[in-house]
């Protein structure tokens, strides 16, 4: 009896555990929207900009952040020209120091030297991004290496009634980042913080919000800060035995996501402009170059990622212009590069087998036009291509995927296949995950007369959002 019950336990385990396998997460409405912003800045500011370290010790004194000449609308129309679509600003860092007025700390904007007390950074901010149309976000650290209260239950209230102030005066908040690193505080002790009340007070005050922490609930970390997203990148996540910080999964796990993940909680790669992450005047000669950030913007955004890059403001409260060139270098290498798309209005041949046997062959160019809202979706259970034979020979190194993942990431691996003047399969690229963009690259074929896209593995009925592809400088073709 014993064994038919472990019989009878172990095929309801096996039923539980295919229909989870067969469910596929899906974004909301508001994680769909945060995929299509796919670039935008970080901007580490604090006394640690004038202190020239990168972690704050919460005892440094509250006057000596006083910018000479801070400029949010400055900070804004870079972000702008350099093509990014919002601003994260760290409000609060781990030494506790506010960037705006706040009742439930002693160590603010209030208590700095900086507009006699009376400044306030966050509604600058605010204001500017409104002005520009830019998205508003907001990094709060849950450390305080400052706060009398932290490492006791009291600090759990102060820490809400933060977050309160950010959303009741500063609001809408498009994106709210936690780190998780936990230390010790004043008084020697760490915190233990009430994740599942911080959660549940943002959904109650701000259900649009997008939280960021390495376990979501919306956005998860990439799992390291050079900015690089893993080549198998799911947009899946299972989050159930884990917290922010130390409790967090690893970072293969981070990086690539769970192919099976029960909650939708894409990947964002975060990553400075400089070595460091606050404003460091001896780094002016090290800030990364155009060539660099759009290597990156392959290897984040092209991977089915957000970019989030973080550009520091000097002691003035500007961004240098050593910064400032570099991403207008950056800005005009994306323009430059993506400019031409070799298949812009040229025909796609979608072939899928049929349920009773045999194929279908449709043509379509849906997917090469200038039209953001056409889809195709495949039906075929074991063959799905794309083909698509050029009007004309082109030299291309570069291709650009982009699946509808409203209803869930489908595509898991396929291959790319470059022909020749002569009909020849001359390259074979394997690619795996595609999700929101998949870019992939290959040394240039001249004379390229067709490409053929074939799936080899789909969670479900994959859904096409466009193909193009481009002929980019070929230093950028060698990667990592």
């Amino acid at each position: 009896m014993a064994s038919l019950y472990f019989r009878l336990y172990f095929i309801l385990l096996c039923i539980v555990s295919f229909n989870l396998r067969g469910q596929t997460p899906i974004p909301t409405a508001e994680q769909l929207a945060w995929h299509d912003q796919e670039f935008y800045l970080f901007v580490h500011f604090g006394p640690n900009t004038f202190t020239n370290v990168e972690w704050g010790h919460g005892q440094e004194s509250a006057s000596i952040f006083n910018p000479t000449a801070l400029d949010c609308r400055q900070w804004c129309e870079t972000a702008i020209n350099a093509g990014a679509t919002g601003i994260i600003i760290t409000a609060k860092h781990h030494d506790g120091f506010c960037l705006w007025p706040s009742a439930f700390s002693a160590h603010t904007v209030a208590q700095s030297g900086w507009k006699e007390g009376k400044g306030d950074v966050l509604r600058e901010l605010s204001d500017a991004c409104k002005e520009f149309g830019l998205k508003f976000g907001v990094y709060i650290s849950p450390w305080d290496r400052n706060h009398p209260k932290y490492g006791t239950k009291a600090y759990n209230d102060v820490f809400v009634g933060m977050m309160e102030e950010l959303f009741s005066q500063y609001g809408p908040i498009w994106e709210l980042w936690w780190d998780g690193a936990n230390g010790e505080g004043p008084n020697g002790k760490k915190q233990v913080y009430d994740w599942a009340r911080y959660r549940a007070f943002v959904k109650e005050k701000s259900p649009s919000t997008l939280i960021f922490s390495d376990v979501g609930p919306h956005i998860r970390w990439v799992g390291n800060e050079r900015g690089i997203a893993a080549e198998t990148n799911y947009n899946m996540l299972d989050t159930v035995g884990y917290t922010a910080g130390a409790g967090a999964p690893g970072s293969d796990t981070l990086q690539q996501g769970n192919r099976y993940g029960q909650s939708w909680i894409p990947a964002e790669c975060d990553v400075s402009i400089r070595p460091g992450w606050f404003y460091h005047e001896e780094e002016d000669g090290k800030v990364k170059t155009p060539d660099d950030l759009f290597s990156l913007y392959l290897k984040s955004v092209g991977r089915g990622s957000n970019l989030l890059l973080n550009v520091p403001p000097d002691r003035r409260g500007l961004i240098h212009p050593v910064d400032s060139a570099s991403l207008m270098g950056f800005r005009m290498l994306l323009n430059q590069q993506f400019s031409t798309n070799m298949l812009a209005g040229q025909k796609v041949m979608v072939v899928s087998d049929l349920p009773g046997g045999g194929h279908s062959a449709d043509y379509t160019q849906s997917l090469t036009d200038d039209d953001d809202q056409s889809r195709i979706e495949m039906k075929g259970k074991k063959v799905n291509n794309l083909s698509i034979m050029l009007d004309k020979q082109r030299a291309m190194n570069c291709l650009v995927l982009m699946e509808d993942v409203s209803q869930g990431q489908a595509i898991e691996s396929g291959f790319v296949r470059i022909y020749d003047e002569n009909g020849i399969n001359v390259t074979t690229i394997p690619f795996t995950t595609v999700g929101r963009k998949r870019i992939i690259v290959w040394k240039t074929i001249q004379h390229v007369s067709r490409i053929t896209i074939e799936l080899k593995k789909c969670r479900k009925n994959p859904v096409w959002r466009s193909v193009s592809a481009y002929q980019i400088d070929e230093r950028f073709v060698k990667g990592e």
